[in-house]
């Protein structure tokens, strides 16, 4: 996971621990938003849609794309915009000098070893808006089918375990509300994972309680929190993983 950097509150001057989202790159590659050290955070007194995203180079693949930009919230309920180090520009092919002949290198491809990456290359994954619960539900729908669960689908009726979705090898909950998810709801949709066989994944909405986060770091249970762009963002190792071999590596 991304390291965290300290992000100053411009109103209360408060100090919070701020770690960068990361996305999956269409080549497959893990993409931690490149925050900038010491830049300034930017109130959100008004969104556009312009302002919500970023350019960010990745550094496997070479690719530019545009990205949520990263916000963080502090306790005292502003929320900021955290600045994003510019993409570096392309470096100039390597072209022959006049009159030697020679031809631009070629890259050295990679020794072949015994374990070769399991990486899964996929397309970038096109979020849902979100604006209501339902669109919650949805946008965590689409990504599970993005990592490779195609037959995931909403549980006809929501039971009191919680579960929204279910798929071949996957039960997933959604939380839409605005407190931070607890504790029993983590180790309920494990327990119904546990019960099917199946990998238990949550999705949040205001992100996690600390015992929660750390007994789903105990049980492997990947953790992700939704941004209002319907962008799921991992919080843990497993989500990680989980984004980098998707439904097969499981």
């Amino acid at each position: 996971m991304a390291d965290s950097v300290p992000v100053r509150c411009p109103t209360c001057r408060r100090e919070n621990a701020f770690t960068p989202p990361t996305f999956p790159c269409a080549c497959g590659a893990p993409l931690t938003m490149p925050v900038l050290r010491g830049g300034v955070p930017v109130e959100i007194l008004h969104r556009t849609w312009q302002a919500s995203w970023v350019e960010v180079r990745c550094e496997v693949c070479g690719r530019q794309d545009e990205w949520p930009a990263p916000e963080s919230g502090c306790a005292c309920g502003t929320v900021v915009r955290v600045p994003v180090a510019p993409a570096p520009p392309l470096p100039p092919p390597n072209f022959p000098s006049p009159g030697t002949g020679r031809q631009p290198s070629r890259p050295v491809p990679p020794a072949a070893t015994d374990d070769p990456p399991r990486a899964i290359l996929r397309p970038a994954f096109r979020p849902v808006t979100i604006r209501t619960a339902r669109d919650c539900v949805t946008a965590a729908e689409q990504y599970l089918k993005w990592l490779g669960y195609a037959d995931v689908a909403r549980t006809q009726e929501r039971t009191a375990s919680g579960v929204d979705l279910r798929g071949t090898g996957v039960v997933a909950q959604v939380d839409p509300t605005t407190r931070a998810t607890e504790l029993r709801e983590i180790e309920c949709v494990w327990l119904n994972g546990l019960n099917d066989s199946a990998l238990a994944v949550f999705f949040s909405l205001a992100g996690y309680a600390r015992d929660a986060r750390a007994r789903a770091d105990e049980l492997r249970l990947p953790l992700f929190v939704m941004d209002l762009t319907g962008t799921p963002q991992p919080v843990n190792d497993s989500a990680d993983e989980l984004i980098k071999y998707g439904a097969d590596g499981r």
